[in-house]
């Protein structure tokens, strides 16, 4: 009987060292992969706040420049958008605007050190023009009936890049839209 139970030992432990190894290896993967999507996921979100922030700067933009809004044509922004696109918004399809702003998160946000640099890292770039109608094109202003009000859109994209190096064939771009009202009196 002894015989037979002669080096049982030696094999068991080698083959649970191979199975815990394994399962090891297992665990690492899927925590990097976890730790991969979880980074992806950090960048999307930021990207998305970056978007509202160029939503609240254009907002600001519009109160301080009425005359450009009331008083200027459109012009043709195609040439000077970097990153956000036309494109991106599937019920435009003119290329017309008053005026367009880029920035990074540092420029708009006081903060130092480590996160002035990861902010760095995530901009934003809008647009301002007429809303379209229902045919997409935004190359007049539309009127809310029954008042002197005319309805303008910010359009806005967010970055997980800087505002200068920002592409959307290696970026994330997240895009935004809000429909404004201004009295013109």
């Amino acid at each position: 009987m002894k015989n037979t139970e002669k080096g049982f030992a030696l094999p068991l432990a080698l083959l649970l060292l191979v199975v815990m190894t394994l399962m090891g290896a297992v665990l690492v993967s899927i925590t990097v992969g976890d730790i991969r999507a979880n980074n992806e996921k950090d960048y999307s979100q930021q990207a998305f706040y970056a978007a509202e922030s160029g939503i609240v700067h254009g907002k600001k933009w519009m109160k301080t420049n009425t005359n450009t809004l009331t008083g200027s044509p459109q012009k043709n922004l195609d040439g000077d958008l970097k990153f956000c696109k036309t494109s991106f918004f599937p019920n435009l399809i003119g290329t017309n605007g008053f005026t367009l702003g880029r920035k990074s998160l540092n420029e708009v946000m006081s903060v130092s050190g480590d996160e002035q640099t990861r902010l760095s890292n995530f901009s934003f770039e809008y647009f301002i023009a007429y809303s379209p109608n229902q045919s997409g094109n935004n190359s007049s202003a539309k009127k809310k009936p029954g008042t002197n009000k005319t309805y303008y859109t910010i359009y806005s994209c967010g970055c997980d890049g800087p505002k200068n190096s920002c592409r959307s064939q290696n970026n994330k771009i997240v895009a935004l839209e809000a429909v404004v009202t201004l009295s013109t009196q």
